[in-house]
């Protein structure tokens, strides 16, 4: 980390990554897939945020094609049990191997709040929550896809799948994502190491995703690379300044906006990747969350004075 780039990093990430040096633990990349999963845990979990208070937050699992899914139903403050609530279906980050519904907690919770809505965060499952609209008190018409780094690329790509098949999206919520599994980009070279993700580790979760070489051209796993980008529901894209995916995340808003889609971008220039559920270090992470809430009573048309 050269000494001008240190300047500008926000301290308290600064603070994240200098204490996480020092503790002397172990690289993910160099672990088994269980142990990584294990260590990411233990670390996200210790930099979270008291959890904000919310109506409800209640665990469930539906049928999949390989067994049940977890996921988590999030409803805010004040709202009742049946109320038809717009909901966010949130996909959480971690690389397609590591995270959980707690590791990201904070973040759905923050969500809820600020954006009055209902939050399911699911272990990367969607279409279970439009055929049970109904018992969730969620609006199938006000449905948001949100993610964030491996979570915010498999959102980008559900709203690509879904806008010919349905069901129609309101808004996608796309924070750090993965657009381009390829990509060579110079904030993936200049921030390739001692900026919490390394391009080692970006590597070894591609492993573990992808089936082969191949793969990285698939517009599935790399959204930026879809042929057709017209007709997408409108986007908020997060990135951050001191990202390795930086580049990737404002190409993929600007390949959007060109396309005719509606995108509100921003840059947390201060801020590293993975930021969002680090609530409990980086003050930072709640304006996020503020953000993300704010655009989607934008959208839903319950932001006070704001009409949709």
């Amino acid at each position: 980390m050269v000494d001008a780039d240190r300047a500008r990093l926000d301290p308290q990430a600064r603070a994240v990554i200098e204490n996480a040096a020092r503790s002397g633990g172990p690289a993910l990349d160099s672990l088994s897939v269980a142990e990584a999963r294990r260590l990411y845990r233990e670390t996200r979990l210790r930099l979270a945020p008291p959890p904000v208070a919310v109506e409800e937050a209640r665990d469930f699992s539906f049928p999949g094609p390989a067994g049940d899914i977890g996921a988590r139903y999030y409803r805010p403050l004040g709202s009742e049990a049946r109320e038809a609530l717009p909901a966010v279906v949130y996909f959480h980050g971690g690389g397609w191997t590591c995270g959980d519904l707690d590791t990201h907690d904070s973040v759905c919770r923050g969500i809820a709040a600020h954006g009055r809505c209902a939050v399911v965060a699911v272990d990367y499952r969607m279409g279970w929550v439009t055929a049970n609209a109904s018992p969730l008190g969620v609006d199938p018409a006000r449905l948001v896809v949100a993610g964030e780094s491996a979570g915010g690329n498999l959102a980008a790509v559900a709203a690509l799948a879904l806008r010919d098949s349905g069901p129609r999206l309101a808004m996608q919520v796309l924070v750090y994502p993965v657009t381009d599994q390829a990509a060579d980009t110079d904030s993936l070279r200049r921030f390739a190491q001692g900026y919490s993700l390394t391009r080692e580790l970006l590597r070894w979760y591609q492993r573990n995703y992808l089936r082969d070489e191949r793969d990285r051209a698939d517009w599935r796993a790399s959204p930026l690379r879809a042929k057709d980008h017209s007709r997408l529901p409108p986007a908020y894209v997060i990135t951050a300044g001191f990202d390795p995916l930086l580049d990737e995340g404002r190409a993929y808003a600007e390949r959007l906006e060109q396309a005719g889609v509606v995108v509100t971008y921003e840059c947390f220039e201060g801020q590293i990747h993975g930021f969002l559920p680090m609530g409990g270090a980086i003050a930072a992470a709640h304006h996020a969350h503020y953000r993300i809430g704010q655009m989607l009573r934008m959208r839903f048309g319950t932001l006070p004075g704001v009409r949709p």
